[in-house]
């Protein structure tokens, strides 16, 4: 992303949280670059803290949308393409972060078309297939696969990787084309709910879950051991 040390600095990209439950993973890179004090980061969730569970714009320096009810990022996020051309801020992208279930919403697919009848290239969707959501796995409760082909049908670019695997990642964030494009594109990343600790992999209990000190423990000596 083209960022600076400062969060009002209006030419650089925005990021879309539109799983915003994830928030807590964006919290700390914001720290990182000078958003907010570090000190925030030990107060997350506590009563009167900025750092909620799901970001607050209007809070938290760096955040771009404040989420909640899920399915609306797509729609924000091509509304900032559009006026980020208007604007004349032409190598401004704006990355959308999206959970495969949510694609169940309508909302989702009016964006995806509108994105790219209005030829908005400096748009990128990553769609985080990671096959569950909070009501349990995706296709179960409303088919959204093959995800690539229906972002396709729309006239979306599409990049299919491994989720999990860095290198590909940046390899595909490096090979994107030029924000002036007029093709938006989207980005499956294929991942696991909990990858990595073996009692949380696919597992509705650990879609949300507290992590108590005897499962942190063991989470721990999971990780340890493979590393």
């Amino acid at each position: 992303m083209r960022l600076s040390d400062d969060p009002e600095w209006p030419e650089r990209d925005r990021l879309i949280l539109s799983k915003g439950h994830v928030a807590v993973g964006l919290y700390p890179v914001l720290a990182d670059h000078g958003y907010f004090p570090a000190d925030w980061l030990d107060s997350y969730t506590r009563l009167g803290s900025p750092l909620g569970d799901h970001p607050d714009m209007r809070r938290v320096p760096g955040i771009d949308f404040s989420s909640g009810s899920l399915g609306h990022g797509l729609s924000v996020g091509t509304g900032m393409a559009q006026a980020a051309r208007m604007r004349g801020n032409g190598a401004a992208r704006i990355w959308v972060l999206l959970g495969d279930q949510e694609l169940n919403e309508g909302e989702i697919w009016e964006a995806a078309g509108s994105a790219s009848h209005f030829g908005l290239g400096n748009l990128c969707a990553i769609v985080d297939a990671n096959q569950m959501g909070l009501d349990g796995k995706t296709e179960e409760v409303m088919s959204v696969e093959p995800i690539g082909e229906r972002f396709a049908a729309f006239g979306w670019r599409i990049v299919e990787v491994d989720g999990h695997d860095v290198e590909a990642l940046l390899r595909t964030f490096a090979d994107l084309p030029a924000a002036g494009s007029t093709e938006p594109v989207c980005i499956v990343a294929h991942t696991v709910k909990g990858k990595g600790i073996g009692y949380m992999e696919l597992s509705r209990t650990w879609h949300l879950g507290y992590l108590a000190p005897a499962d942190a423990a063991a989470a721990l000596r999971e990780i340890e051991q493979r590393v």
